[in-house]
């Protein structure tokens, strides 16, 4: 999952529980739709990703540089502390509320397609949830 700086989900991806998900990273990257905001052309990707340990690998940074994304990646084999936890707990946050979801808790649908429904609506919901938050 892909989410904004408020947590707020840009892109998701259901794959087999026997995939890593750091075979995921680029193609996940290259589908999150265009983010409107400021006044003239809609990013199209982020300016930065931040990612735990997993994802530590060169080809992995060398793909996000050429994308024009600066890679904030932690290292594996280095101490705790790098700092990326200040930004990565606003993705585990949002799995968090779309794990408060029962049915997306365990997966019980047997279809890709009913299990990204629900995990769409899931999004919609937290989605209200924040905005309507903000409004009082």
């Amino acid at each position: 999952m892909v989410t904004d700086a408020n947590g707020i989900p840009l892109k998701t991806k259901t794959t087999a529980a026997n995939r890593h998900d750091s075979t995921q990273l680029i193609p996940l990257i290259d589908e999150i739709p265009p983010v409107a905001g400021k006044p003239g052309r809609p990013r199209k990707r982020p300016g930065e990703v931040h990612a735990d340990r997993a994802y530590d690998s060169d080809p992995h940074r060398q793909e996000l540089r050429e994308r024009h994304i600066e890679p904030n990646l932690a290292r594996r084999n280095e101490d705790h502390g790098s700092g990326l936890g200040i930004f990565r707990w606003v993705s585990e946050r949002a799995l968090g509320w779309l794990h408060g979801f029962r049915r997306l808790r365990t997966r019980y649908e047997r279809r890709a397609d009913i299990h990204e429904g629900f995990v769409t609506l899931a999004e919609c919901l937290t989605c209200y949830r924040i905005l309507a938050t903000a409004e009082s």
